[in-house]
């Protein structure tokens, strides 16, 4: 028997095919339920029991080099037939201009936003959506007590856990913040773009996914008006030199003193929409300079350093932008609306 193996082995080695219906003839002769080479198996049981360890490794053997041959004389006659269809193109043809995508408007802007805050010297930072309780609350001055730590604000993740072993989607970039003077010396410049989420009621001026652009600014003897110079090159730079600014007081807990940026609204010209809430102003950032205890928080010395941040929606910014007047169609995927904005980077 084992002289019958290595003369169908030998055969085997030698085959050869012109089309995938002479392969399958073959496929069908040697591997088939009543080919050769099951027909070996089947007279396996007669074989002394001294030998049966070597003539069932060659059998073994025999039957994977068969399976390799088939499966290679497949692949090169596919690749010849692919080979012969092939076509050569007729390099006469006009060229077919085929209609080209587009940049989504929120990335179109926040690449915007992003360049001009680079030209600055504002370096790019960026951190994880889900967040533990200290980068998203407590290291920015978040009392316990605090409303934007209830639910109706904030997506927790595992409500059941305490403290700093809290998980929550982030509601701001400001964690990235955290997390940067946590691991950096001053001076710090940067920017952290991204998207953050609320518990919100969707509508045309609101949703409970956005993306924001925050910004910040430590080192010796910064002051507000760094801060204010900084997000006037900025209004200017991005919604032209027209653009009148103005800015009123606030309250956020990581900065102090506080306040709100306002710009006269580009969509109604200042006459009055459910944009602007028929004031002609619209808000578009908040800021103030870093509260003390925030930079001990984040192991940074207050009597050392001060510093500014600031932080921006990229929807509103867009909004007013391109004068669009909801929010929403952002999210709804309208190639209607996504087309406008071919040609845009």
């Amino acid at each position: 028997m084992k002289n019958k193996i290595e003369e169908i082995l030998r055969q085997v080695e030698e085959l050869t095919s012109e089309s995938l219906e002479q392969l399958e003839e073959l496929r069908i002769k040697f591997l088939s339920k009543k080919g050769i080479i099951p027909s070996l198996f089947n007279d396996f049981k007669d074989v002394a029991a001294e030998d049966r360890k070597e003539i069932g490794m060659a059998l073994n053997e025999l039957k994977n080099k068969a399976q390799d041959r088939m499966t290679l004389l497949k692949e090169e006659l596919s690749a010849r037939s692919t080979g012969n269809d092939k076509k050569i193109p007729d390099l006469t043809m006009p060229v077919d201009f085929s209609a080209l995508g587009s940049r989504h408007p929120i990335s179109i802007v926040r690449r915007q936003i992003l360049d001009i805050f680079a030209r600055i010297g504002f370096t790019v930072s960026e951190g994880p959506e889900i967040e533990n309780d200290w980068h998203n609350f407590s290291a920015l001055n978040f009392p316990e007590e605090h409303p934007a730590r209830d639910m109706q604000d904030t997506f927790f993740i595992d409500d059941k856990a305490q403290g700093k072993d809290k998980i929550a989607l982030r509601t701001h970039t400001s964690s990235v913040q955290v997390r940067v003077m946590e691991n950096t010396k001053p001076p710090i410049r940067t920017v952290s773009p991204g998207r953050v989420f609320r518990n919100e009621a969707i509508s045309a001026r609101a949703h409970c996914i956005f993306h924001q652009v925050e910004g910040l600014y430590v080192d010796h003897n910064v002051s507000f008006a760094d801060l204010k110079q900084t997000l006037y090159y900025f209004v200017k730079e991005f919604f032209g030199e027209d653009t009148k600014i103005r800015f009123r007081p606030s309250y956020f807990p990581f900065t102090e003193p506080s306040a709100e940026m306002d710009i006269s609204c580009m969509i109604c010209g200042g006459s009055g929409c459910k944009i602007c809430k028929h004031s002609g102003w619209v808000e578009i950032l908040g800021c103030g300079m870093v509260d003390p205890q925030v930079l001990e928080n984040c192991g940074i010395n207050s009597e050392e350093y001060t510093g500014f941040a600031f932080g921006m929606g990229i929807e509103r910014t867009t909004m007013l932008k391109y004068q669009i007047d909801d929010l929403r169609l952002f999210f709804e995927n309208d190639i209607r609306f996504l087309k406008q904005f071919e040609g845009a980077f």
